[in-house]
């Protein structure tokens, strides 16, 4: 869980499965296009191809969690939504896996403000975003960052406001029907402060200065964890659908034009999910790509594991060889082209007297090399694409049962994911 993940061999594309005609094909013919959806007029939600159901094993108090799959048909990127026991809408503390959307918050409201002249690839001061998002993910120092997580993300927040974050899961982007949904907080009292308030592009061509408040207190939005109006699930409560929706639109920029942010870019995005534009100047992954924790990776790799394998056990092995295994898969089954971005977050809670899991990720596998039962209906040049959200809590608020939720965490995707490879 709090481990970092191992990457693919090959590092050398940062592509998105963007290009619809190398997804899956829609066989089923369920699923939706954003244009049938309308995903600009309220309540698409119950005009998504969906299955609040789709998980009948998995009652609400196992988790909750969805599954956004992403297919193509007639060249059109289309849809499923997958929920367990109807749980898509209920709220939770979404802890560290809402760093990303202070992150796409801040880039958009400054190229808002800005006339779309500041971009993702470029200096705040003189760090570079790219760096920021990486040690956002990896919670390690890059380049110029200095790997305080929690002070890189309550700066991004500061940056957007928390009044345009909580409007971006309303009228300014995902137009979500569910209330109570906002962005009220922070992630601890200390922030990131840049050297300046200018932006410049990584090359030094152009410039302009920046106006935002980096304090969290004099945001008139901002509101404590345990403010009066927020209830039991704090200052930034969240649903799986938001959660989803949200990396969802991110992951299909390029692709689906009728659900991109309207201030952000490719360039925006190439940044979240793969650090580019860093400091190194080199072709090394970060962003999302280095999120800490392998459980998605883990469950992927059991679920190609079966099939390539189907009675491979790896119950006597050690935990690097275990690892060692499952990187093998996923190269062998992909030419060593598998994604998967991920941001995980967790903590106990005493206002809930829980401890929780969250995570948060967009998953593509170009699947070159498939074999086994499933081979039949996803041929060789298909690319598996979803997007997954997901919560567990299990009873007492402690530090020490933190490896509990994780394995809850881990027995719940790996459910999951036995049921999502099997359609």
């Amino acid at each position: 869980m709090n481990t970092a993940p191992y990457l693919p061999d090959d590092k050398g594309h940062n592509n998105l499965c963007a290009d619809p005609n190398n997804l899956r094909k829609d066989y089923t013919g369920t699923y939706q296009t954003s244009k049938k959806v309308d995903y600009s007029n309220a309540r698409w939600e119950e005009r998504v191809s969906h299955d609040w159901n789709a998980f009948p094993m998995l009652d609400k108090s196992v988790g909750k969690v969805l599954v956004i799959d992403i297919k193509q048909n007639n060249g059109e990127a289309v849809y499923h939504y997958m929920s367990n026991a109807n749980t898509q809408a209920t709220l939770y503390e979404p802890w560290s896996s809402s760093k990303i959307f202070a992150f796409t918050g801040a880039i958009a409201a400054l190229k808002e403000q800005n006339n779309s002249i500041v971009s993702a690839q470029g200096k705040i001061g003189y760090t570079n975003i790219a760096d920021l998002i990486t040690s956002i993910n990896s919670y390690e120092a890059f380049g110029d960052a200095n790997g305080d997580s929690n002070a890189i993300a309550t700066f991004f927040a500061n940056v957007a406001t928390r009044e345009y974050l909580t409007a971006l899961f309303y009228e300014k982007w995902l137009r979500l029907s569910t209330p109570h949904i906002f962005f009220r907080g922070s992630y601890g009292a200390s922030s990131f402060e840049p050297q300046s308030k200018i932006w410049s592009a990584i090359d030094g061509t152009s410039q302009t200065p920046l106006d935002f408040n980096n304090d969290a207190s004099k945001d008139k939005a901002y509101r404590p964890y345990r403010c009066e109006t927020c209830g039991t699930t704090g200052n930034k409560p969240m649903t799986t659908l938001a959660q989803a929706e949200w990396l969802k639109r991110l992951a299909m920029h390029q692709t689906d034009a009728k659900t991109r942010h309207p201030f952000l870019d490719e360039r925006d995005i190439k940044t979240l999910f793969y650090g580019a534009g860093n400091s190194t100047g080199s072709s090394q992954l970060g962003g999302m790509s280095v999120g800490i924790s392998t459980m998605l990776q883990d469950a992927i790799a059991k679920q190609l594991l079966r099939r390539s394998e189907p009675h491979a056990t790896l119950d006597t092995v050690d935990t690097k060889q275990r690892r060692q295994k499952y990187k093998s898969v996923l190269d062998s089954q992909t030419n060593g082209l598998w994604r998967v971005f991920n941001k995980i977050g967790w903590g106990p809670s005493e206002t809930r007297g829980t401890t929780e899991n969250v995570l948060l990720a967009y998953v593509c596998l170009p699947m070159t090399a498939l074999v086994g039962e499933s081979s039949s209906v996803r041929p060789e040049n298909e690319s598996i694409a979803f997007v997954i959200a997901a919560q567990v809590a299990v009873d007492g608020a402690s530090e020490e049962l933190m490896s509990e939720a994780g394995q809850k965490m881990q027995d719940l995707i790996d459910t999951v994911l036995t049921t999502y490879f099997s359609l």
